[in-house]
């Protein structure tokens, strides 16, 4: 059944970088606050560091919850689920940080995502340093058919500028600040790197 591994190489990491979905997971320290759990699957956007270390680019959309949680605590779990061949679930438990276009470790972050990956509407790159990583069984997780990546999110952020996109965030709630009052998102969107 379920086995817990000492870094994410060979088969582990082989399985992350295969799968189109996973799934992060954050929580603010108080007992009453939401727990937040949100879908990735734009491709390229994840990318393995080393054998401990995660990174996925962060874009524009609803809401920065993770982004709080991250800030306030540093606590995170990112969970991948085969849809396909041998039932498997992998997670990774660690300690995450954004990392924002104003910050000079950005540039080199970006650099080690696929080229084109990044797009319009990038507004952080979280950083995972894995505390524990595991798999278990995915026998109940049903078998799916991946078609392909959407494309609506890249096309409506592409159709922005710097500056729209900077409104864009400015103006939606739960993007300064989350659900539970904690600072997200710094605004005004600090500018890309050159």
């Amino acid at each position: 059944m379920g086995k817990q591994y000492e870094s994410i190489d060979g088969r582990l990491r082989q399985f992350i970088e295969r799968q189109p979905v996973y799934f992060v997971a954050t929580a603010p320290l108080a007992g009453g606050g939401h727990v937040n759990l949100s879908p990735k699957g734009r491709s390229g956007t994840l990318a393995i560091l080393d054998e401990l270390t995660l990174a996925y680019l962060d874009f524009g959309g609803s809401q920065a919850e993770t982004v709080a949680h991250l800030r306030e605590n540093g606590r995170i779990t990112l969970m991948w689920c085969a849809f396909d061949g041998p039932p498997t679930v992998v997670r990774v438990h660690g300690r995450g940080e954004p990392v924002f276009r104003d910050d000079p470790r950005f540039a080199e972050l970006l650099g080690r995502f696929e080229p084109g990956a990044d797009g319009a509407g990038l507004r952080a790159i979280v950083v995972v340093r894995a505390e524990r990583v595991s798999d278990s069984c995915g026998y109940a997780v049903p078998f799916m058919d991946y078609r392909g990546d959407r494309d609506l999110h890249a096309q409506y952020f592409d159709r922005k500028g710097e500056e729209q996109f900077s409104a864009y965030c400015e103006g939606k709630p739960l993007v300064r600040t989350s659900i539970d009052g904690l600072p997200a998102l710094p605004l005004p969107v600090p500018a890309r790197p050159a």
